[in-house]
């Protein structure tokens, strides 16, 4: 047998989570209105992701210190495509290194960062094409601007390689970060 005092307050129990679904479900309801009515369309000009990683001047990509690992590897790993044929700028130690199975030393603006397990350092960075440009000696800080190209895979390796065409390459006075960690 319920007593009154149980039964009232089983009432009262009832009440606030029957009061609580009810606020629940217009929160939802509100939610999904507002989601529903949102206009997304095809000439939609919002930045996609790896767009807001960038700082854009005019139509050169700058990568600055901030994300520099981040942006670099989103670049060459996740969105590439969306990149080929853009002019990008950013600042880094010029590292060349001797590949025997090419049989010719490649050149790269890079900065360090922390390998996969934290007791060592890797790179990142991109591979320069350079052309006519003569590049100055290795461990030199530069700002590189270049128009972003991927290569077909090649004999040598079967790889796609996405590189910088450069067009500047200018030793700078000031030095940024060497080891970058994001």
């Amino acid at each position: 047998m319920v007593e009154r005092g149980d039964d009232a307050l089983y009432t009262k129990h009832n009440s606030i989570l029957f009061l609580q679904i009810i606020v629940l479900f217009a929160l939802a309801s509100t939610l999904l209105l507002v989601a529903c009515t949102t206009d997304v369309s095809a000439d939609d000009k919002r930045i996609p992701k790896t767009e807001e990683m960038q700082v854009y001047h005019g139509d050169i990509v700058e990568i600055g210190e901030r994300f520099f690992a981040t942006r670099i590897n989103d670049i060459m790993l996740n969105d590439f495509t969306y990149y080929l044929g853009r002019v990008i700028r950013y600042e880094g130690l010029l590292w060349s290194h001797y590949w025997e199975w090419t049989g010719r030393y490649h050149h790269y603006v890079i900065r360090y960062t922390y390998g996969c397990c934290g007791n060592h350092y890797d790179s990142v960075g991109f591979e320069l094409i350079l052309g006519e440009i003569v590049p100055p000696s290795d461990g030199t800080w530069v700002e590189v601007t270049g128009i972003l190209e991927r290569l077909e895979p090649s004999d040598e390796d079967g790889i796609r390689h996405v590189r910088l065409r450069v067009t500047s390459l200018i030793p700078t006075e000031s030095r940024g970060a060497e080891f970058v960690s994001n």
